[in-house]
């Protein structure tokens, strides 16, 4: 268990070195695709039965999240949890899901406290907590809850955000 810990952490923790090299070998940036843009307004729907997953893509939005910054370019960031994900958000997760995925539990709720330090706005859907039977005084303080995380989506990207397609 500890060595997926360490690898997973050392993995999230080397990937901006390996932009970094990429990006000094050959600058690589978004400059056609970010003309004229003044602010990037993104949404992602994240619904995961992977832990490790979740924390990946956390990850990878924190650094999308930087990767504009560095391009001149205002982040404004919204990530919606449905389904399991949303068991991955508690303070008190199912002992079977905490035994086998502690490291990944773990990296996500620090993920998500590094985003909401960053100003995303991270939203539950109280359709998946209900489903899921998580008591909503458990989730991560982080969190906002919504009634309904489709409805969410779909009242963010009438107001003009991007939803970013996650696999």
């Amino acid at each position: 268990m500890r060595f997926r810990r360490f690898l997973l952490l050392c993995l999230l923790a080397l990937s901006p070195l390996v932009t970094l090299v990429d990006a000094q070998a050959v600058e690589v940036n978004d400059a056609a695709a970010l003309r004229n843009v003044t602010e990037g307004k993104g949404i992602f729907l994240i619904d995961f039965n992977n832990p490790e997953k979740a924390a990946f893509y956390l990850s990878i939005i924190k650094e999308s999240h930087a990767g504009l910054v560095r391009q001149g370019v205002p982040p404004d960031f919204i990530i919606v949890y449905i389904g399991p994900t949303v068991g991955y958000l508690t303070t008190k997760p199912d002992s079977r899901l905490e035994m086998d995925h502690e490291d990944a539990l773990e990296v996500i709720a620090d993920m998500v406290r590094q985003l909401h330090g960053l100003g995303v706005r991270q939203e539950v859907c109280a359709i998946a907590t209900r489903v899921l039977k998580i008591d909503n005084k458990t989730l991560l303080p982080e969190l906002t809850l919504v009634a309904d995380g489709f409805i969410s989506l779909i009242g963010w990207q009438t107001q003009g955000y991007k939803l970013v397609p996650l696999f």
